[in-house]
């Protein structure tokens, strides 16, 4: 699979590649995730502190799963209610972080967030990793989302893009910790994913490569 050429930069150093994947790909990473799931269930991360549950619902593959809960955020080598390993990485996604991240150490954490028309995702920076040069990347599939992207300050101003399903995000220097967030999905935008929704694929390296 090769990266497109054909990229827009809609911050420093965030590149948003455009229909990167086709319907036929998109239906085949949508089975891959769907066997990821049937291993490690979807659960309901929750605030540090107040415990206030997230509006999304996830789950990982790879090595390591992010997760979150009233102690805080962190990373760790199994799911958090089933205590299993989670599963290994598809292919599909080895691919994807080969084509779009290329030189980079490979990732060590796919975060599996599953959002309903009604779920959002606050402005936040991804920090959590030890190593923060190598790039996030993000893959959509399913309805559109009304993604935001700021700076490395709360308050920096904001921009917006509709990133539709077989869009692939990636973030890196400048923007590797940037605020971001999802405004909003734009129900029924898209066929793919049987009762609507979205699927958003975050792949991360984690830990510094020796």
């Amino acid at each position: 699979m090769q990266a497109s050429d054909h990229s827009l930069e809609i911050a420093p150093g965030c590149l948003w590649f455009r229909d990167a994947l086709d319907r036929a790909a998109q239906e085949q990473l949508v089975a891959d995730i769907r066997a990821v799931i049937a291993q490690a269930p979807l659960f309901t991360p929750r605030m540090p502190r107040t415990g206030k549950p997230f509006s999304v619902r996830m789950t990982n593959c790879g090595p390591l799963g992010w997760v979150s809960d009233e102690t805080g955020y962190r990373y760790q080598s199994f799911h958090p209610d089933t205590r299993r390993p989670w599963p290994d990485m598809p292919a599909s996604l080895l691919a994807l972080w080969a084509a779009h991240a290329a030189g980079a150490p490979p990732p060590e954490a796919c975060l599996v967030n599953v959002y309903d028309a009604g779920a959002r995702m606050g402005l936040h920076q991804d920090r959590d990793e030890d190593d923060l040069t190598a790039p996030v990347l993000s893959v959509s599939l399913g309805d559109t989302a009304v993604f935001r992207i700021g700076g490395a300050a709360r308050t920096d101003p904001t921009r917006s893009a509709r990133l539709s399903s077989g869009d692939v995000l990636r973030l890196g220097g400048a923007s590797r910790l940037a605020f971001h967030g999802v405004d909003r999905v734009i129900a029924g935008s898209s066929s793919l994913l049987d009762g609507g929704g979205r699927i958003n694929l975050t792949l991360r390296r984690v830990t510094v490569s020796a």
